[in-house]
């Protein structure tokens, strides 16, 4: 397998895997070593969790040999925004006084990408409290811009905008309020999309003790393609029972408080 597929849309990575072209653990490996490889200079990616990302792998290769397919999402790995709660991993939005804040919950739309068949297996950089169109924080260190190291890869989601573009992830999620979606798919030439506001739940994406929605702030999708940004939208994209009570979502996600 060459490196040219870790620059394929998650789309065409779907497609791979329910081809037989290539499994689920295959194509993580491929993702993890070029993140062994390249990262330590652009520090896009700065926390894995490659373990449980390689058993999530095997359970989905196995699945997959079955014909049981989880979702359009199904085995393609991926990272998210430091500031989304991911069960067992820091959620730290660059501060150091939250170093210790360990999620106790998936985020609502981490949960829901996993159940679109997503294997999530680490999380990108960002600035502190998510701030700034540069990305650099006390916790994890400054991340670059593969395309020049020495140039900032845009903020606030710009570890995960640094990560598409140098090929170390299939797919991203973000947020933004002031461009912090769009700020780093234009510096860094990747897709990404601010959807309108309250279109997707943001649980699981405040930290504690903050509960209320910030206004304009929305999550969103970062990509190598528009076709990522609609599939992601429309796993993500759904009421939650606080929007509606006559809309089933399945189950909720309890907040780390």
């Amino acid at each position: 397998m060459t490196d040219e597929v870790a620059f394929a849309s998650a789309k065409k990575l779907a497609a791979l895997i329910r081809r037989k072209k290539i499994g689920s653990l295959e194509l993580l490996d491929l993702y993890l070593k070029r993140v062994a490889r390249l990262n330590p200079k652009i520090n896009a990616v700065v926390v894995l969790d490659d373990q449980r990302a390689r058993e999530r792998a095997r359970k989905a290769d196995r699945a997959a040999a079955k014909k049981e397919w989880w979702g359009p999402l199904h085995g393609v790995p991926m990272t998210v925004k430091e500031s989304f709660d991911v069960e067992g991993l820091p959620t730290t939005w660059g501060r150091a006084d939250m170093k210790g804040n360990i999620a106790s919950r998936h985020a609502l739309s981490v949960h829901r990408l996993m159940g679109a068949g997503a294997v999530i297996f680490g999380k990108t950089n960002v600035p502190v409290m998510l701030a700034d169109w540069q990305t650099f924080n006390p916790v994890y260190g400054t991340t670059g811009n593969p395309w020049d190291v020495t140039r900032v890869p845009g903020g606030s989601s710009g570890g995960a905008g640094a990560a598409l573009a140098a090929g170390l992830t299939g797919l991203e999620l973000g947020s933004d309020i002031g461009a912090s979606i769009r700020n780093p798919a234009h510096y860094c030439g990747v897709f990404g999309h601010k959807p309108t506001f309250e279109l997707c739940p943001i649980h699981g994406h405040n930290l504690p003790p903050n509960l209320s929605t910030r206004d304009m702030m929305v999550i969103g999708p970062l990509a190598r393609s528009a076709d990522d940004l609609e599939i992601v939208l429309g796993i993500i994209g759904q009421p939650d029972e606080m929007a509606s009570r006559n809309c089933p979502v399945g189950p909720m996600v309890k907040l780390n408080l």
